[in-house]
């Protein structure tokens, strides 16, 4: 006999257990199943660990800079890798521990092992154990994604690292390639050069952070490059040849010339993989390079199979699945009779992304090139960190904040800024486009003094032609 549920997720990452979780406070039977560590890739080997390696950096940093707090330090401070890690790895266990008590809390029963779906509710699981058989009334698929191999060299953690590798090195690079400028080859970038590495980026389009807004590119870029990192847009790796004692890149370069560069090591993050294959969903659902195809509810073509996070169109980023997570919960919990939730379905146009380099870099809606492509008359206002009591009495005046309105109704269309802690401020530009504030509604706000978030106020008032510190 299977055991059943009302629901079965399949994966425990921040869409998965966020689903479980939610389907559970509205009173359904539910199973979780997770092949590996609860928490998934974000709490384990993504989000959580990748901030606190970025925080020793930051940390190690300010250390350095000490003089310029009117400090001064007894002896020399050096990083001390192996601990720096270790420290992370300790963060994602406490984690791990606690999804784990979330689970007991709500009633959720645990399978751990490999989960393959035998038709559209129902799976097998496989473990040391055993094997089991699960059925369910729905069955979310939150499978995650896994970083992408190039082809010409793939991942062998020794030389050629995904950012799994990268967070556990066995040694500390010497001179480090980084493949890609998105989030996680920039957080990886700042946090080795940090730690003292020789840090090359090669990116292939023409700047850095491409989903960023181009002057939040550009400043970045100027940044990195000061701290001693060294970009290459507009260029592309060829091929990679790993020794015992480094590598050896063919780069070709923005003029189309190729040069041989030796490196001690090589992170590649140039996108993901979603974990689609193999799980016996080829003929139960609709897939697009891999990818689930969904309805804006989680629904897949199959009645009762929903699929969620990393596994379905992006942006792939972890509160993006979890969001998606507590609406397809919702809409099952509606679906099996609780006529008081009310699901509500993502709204693309507001979910915020950050890049916790140094810099930090965040942002949420349009770009000012974006909204002009898309018709919109647009004001921008801007407001650097240098004009912020705050940020000077930190020391950190390095930044912006950048806001995009529509000229006719006053909409914020967009937000962009970089600086300290601007991963931490997105979220009143989130909060305000979701609850559809306009600028004047920003321009009456009382913003506490003194705090970074007074920039926010600043950059909606230049908008306005209204700014009152520059």
């Amino acid at each position: 006999m299977a055991d059943t549920y009302d629901l079965i997720v399949l994966g425990s990452g921040p869409g998965g257990y966020v689903a479980a979780i939610r389907a559970a406070q509205l009173g359904l039977k539910v199973a979780i199943v997770e092949r590996e560590n609860l928490g998934g890739i974000c709490l384990n080997w993504g989000c959580i660990p990748t901030k606190a390696l970025l925080r020793s950096a930051e940390i190690l940093h300010y250390a350095q800079h000490a003089q310029d707090y009117g400090l001064k330090l007894a002896g020399k401070i050096e990083a001390d890798l192996a601990a720096v890690v270790t420290r992370s790895r300790g963060v994602a266990k406490q984690l791990n521990q606690g999804v784990t008590h979330l689970m007991k809390k709500n009633k959720i029963t645990v399978h751990m092992g490999v989960g393959t779906m035998t038709g559209p509710t129902s799976m097998t699981v496989k473990s040391d154990k055993g094997e089991e058989q699960l059925s369910a009334k729905h069955v979310i698929l939150a499978l995650g994604a896994r970083a992408r191999d190039l082809p010409f060299a793939p991942a062998d953690g020794k030389r050629i690292w995904t950012y799994r590798h990268a967070m556990t090195p066995a040694e500390m690079p010497t001179k480090l390639l980084v493949i890609g400028s998105g989030a996680i080859g920039i957080e990886f970038a700042s946090f080795y050069n940090d730690m003292g590495a020789e840090v090359t980026v090669v990116e292939m389009l023409d700047r850095i952070v491409p989903v960023e807004d181009s002057e939040v590119s550009a400043f970045l870029e100027k940044s990195l490059t000061k701290q001693g990192i060294k970009i290459m847009t507009g260029a592309g790796v060829d091929s990679i040849a790993a020794s015992g004692s480094g590598i050896k890149a063919q780069i070709k370069g923005k003029d189309g010339k190729v040069g041989s560069h030796d490196f001690s090591h090589c992170i590649v993050a140039v996108g993901i993989v979603p974990n689609t294959e193999n799980v016996g969903i080829d003929t139960l659902v609709e897939m697009d390079r891999g990818f689930i195809q969904i309805d804006p509810y989680g629904r897949t073509k199959s009645k009762g199979l929903w699929a969620i996070g990393d596994c379905t169109p992006g942006p792939w980023l972890a509160h993006k699945a979890s969001h998606e997570g507590v609406t397809a919960a919702e809409a099952i919990a509606q679906d099996l009779g609780n006529k008081e939730v009310h699901p509500h379905v993502l709204d693309r146009a507001n979910i915020p992304g950050c890049t916790y380099c140094h810099p930090q870099v965040a942002s949420v809606g349009m770009t000012e090139a974006k909204a002009k492509e898309a018709g919109h008359e647009v004001k921008v206002g801007k407001f650097p960190f240098i004009g912020n009591g705050k940020a000077i009495a930190l020391g950190e005046t390095e930044g912006f904040i950048k806001t995009v309105v529509d000229s006719k109704t006053g909409e914020l269309l967009g937000a962009h800024m970089i600086g300290a802690e601007v991963t931490e401020l997105i979220q009143g530009y989130v909060v305000g486009k979701t609850a559809e504030l306009i600028d004047e509604d920003y321009a009456r706000t009382i913003f506490p003094h003194p705090t970074l978030s007074e920039m926010m106020h600043e950059s909606i008032l230049a908008a306005d032609g209204r700014v009152l510190h520059m």
